[in-house]
């Protein structure tokens, strides 16, 4: 699969759980279904992902944890808050350049309308 398929599916299943449950539920429920979806999709996935950073040639081994890897190919992170702030565009962009990851998602589940 390619970045831009599994990144189509990641969008459709985020706007089925939106409709579904709305905005305003925690971060971790939306992970869990998130997961139970690939899941039943049979995609490869890791959870809450550790990140390490290289500093100074020592490995700091948990640096940073990435709510989700789909198939060593996408990143996502899920929020659940009032408004996406800059820095969570740069956590992502960062998660990005140190795992050599070209493609990532910010999705923000507490929106009237998941497409915002």
């Amino acid at each position: 699969m390619t970045e831009n398929e599994i990144a189509k599916i990641i969008v459709d299943i985020a706007y089925k759980i939106h409709v579904n449950t709305g905005p305003g539920i925690f971060e971790s429920v939306y992970e869990s279904i998130l997961v139970y979806e690939l899941n039943k999709r049979k995609i490869k996935f890791e959870r809450q992902k550790a990140i390490p950073v290289i500093w100074d040639n020592i490995n700091m081994d948990v640096a940073f944890r990435a709510d989700l890897i789909i198939e060593n190919k996408v990143i996502i992170e899920i929020k659940s808050v009032e408004k996406i702030l800059q820095v969570h565009r740069k956590q992502l962009l960062t998660y990005l350049k140190l795992t050599n990851i070209k493609l990532g998602l910010l999705i923000n589940f507490n929106e009237k309308l998941i497409k915002d």
